[in-house]
């Protein structure tokens, strides 16, 4: 064997035994506080790294692709927690095409082109996107956050590619938040894949039980600090039900807690269109 093969088998040799001990040491640090705490390690881990605010503002890029249609657009978004998101929509020379008001029961829509407007509650949403959305739900997936008001006493733990996974087959919107008993106490099948180093939710997916054709799965990314807080600059969701629906979302120029309005005033000329 010449000194050249020699060398190279070498490092091929020293790359693979610090690469196997390394993981292995993760996995015995990631596994010790599941054998002596179990779940509530993992959520009291989400709970604290949770993004926390009053007011949040960004302006965004997206992607979406719709039964394998796609398009672009960008705008901002302004959240106010538990009470309002806003979004305005820009698809072309900064002139806004769209704006969207979302309140806790309601949706709220202004289309500046065709001078139209509608309002109705999650049933809409619900109806395009053959899903079981609630306000909730909605704030969550946009900031990376768990779920705020369901029951946390049913999940599993295990280790998945260095990652915290947290699975159940039951999880119920706690009672004392349900405003529709029929249409907001769904229960969800949920996968949570959690980040050991900044307890931040990496990827997650939910759907309804027995119905394997509804799924929503969204992977976070390119997370970047705000004052001394970690926030996903990078959203991707995949939503399978009777439309197949691919988003791509780059956040920039974020803000927290400065305070916001939320303009929505519809023009007197815009034509009310049906929101059943």
């Amino acid at each position: 064997m010449n000194n050249r093969r020699f060398t190279v088998l070498l490092l091929l040799y020293t790359v693979s035994v610090l690469s196997f001990s390394s993981c292995s040491t993760a996995r015995k640090v990631m596994k010790q506080p599941i054998r002596e705490e179990g779940v509530d390690y993992i959520f009291n881990l989400l709970k604290k790294n949770e993004l926390k605010f009053d007011w949040l503002s960004a302006k965004f890029n997206a992607s979406f692709e719709v039964n394998n249609k796609k398009s672009h657009i960008s705008g901002q978004i302004r959240i106010k927690k538990d009470s309002l998101i806003w979004v305005s929509l820009t698809p072309i020379l900064g002139l806004e095409a769209a704006r969207i008001l979302i309140n806790l029961d309601s949706v709220f829509f202004m289309n500046r082109i065709d001078n139209t407007f509608l309002t109705s509650d999650f049933t809409y949403i619900n109806a395009y996107l053959n899903s079981g959305f609630d306000f909730d739900l909605l704030q969550s997936l946009i900031v990376g956050n768990d779920l705020s008001y369901y029951e946390n006493d049913k999940f599993k733990v295990n280790i998945d590619n260095l990652k915290y996974r947290l699975n159940t087959i039951g999880r119920r919107k706690l009672k004392k938040y349900v405003r529709n008993s029929t249409e907001n106490r769904k229960v969800l099948l949920q996968n949570i894949w959690v980040n050991p180093d900044n307890g931040k939710i990496e990827q997650l997916n939910v759907k309804e039980l027995n119905k394997e054709n509804k799924k929503l799965e969204a992977r976070y990314s390119d997370f970047v600090t705000i004052g001394n807080q970690v926030i996903p600059g990078r959203i991707t969701m995949e939503i399978k039900a009777e439309k197949n629906i691919n988003i791509d979302i780059e956040f920039s120029k974020i803000k927290l807690n400065e305070p916001l309005n939320f303009p929505f005033t519809i023009p007197s000329k815009y034509t009310r269109i049906s929101g059943k």
